[in-house]
């Protein structure tokens, strides 16, 4: 599966779509759900958490590793996907989809310069 044109990409995986209203959606790339393997638990920071650019935003666990999961910009947390707390198989059947983490509502759209376009993201995983 190809990273989706649409959104930018962090060299930890993460990736970040901006909505109209000014919030972004976050998730992890198909590359890190792949590398991963199946995934068991994901936990993921309160709506209200104010989170810096890069900071550690919670972990995700599959049969293989635990991992931390980044947030690729910084702002308040808006929204949690209970679906993916609730099932976190979600993670790897939907990655681009269903399967995103959190809704931020960012403080700085400049934030989106430290990141990588699809194309650049698609080099650094080949």
């Amino acid at each position: 599966m190809e990273a989706p044109d649409d959104r930018k990409y962090s060299k930890e995986h993460e990736w970040v779509v901006l909505h109209d209203d000014g919030t972004a959606l976050v998730g992890i790339s198909d590359f890190a759900q792949n590398q991963l393997g199946d995934v068991v638990f994901v936990e993921l920071p309160k709506v209200g958490a104010a989170l810096a650019q890069f900071d550690q935003m919670g972990e995700i666990e599959s049969v293989k590793a635990v991992s931390d999961l980044y947030t690729p910009v910084g702002g308040e947390v808006v929204e949690v996907n209970a679906d993916v707390v609730n099932k976190p198989e979600t993670v790897n059947e939907d990655p681009y989809g269903k399967g995103w983490l959190i809704k931020v509502r960012m403080d700085n759209a400049a934030e989106l310069d430290n990141l990588m376009d699809a194309a650049q993201y698609a080099a650094l995983t080949a």
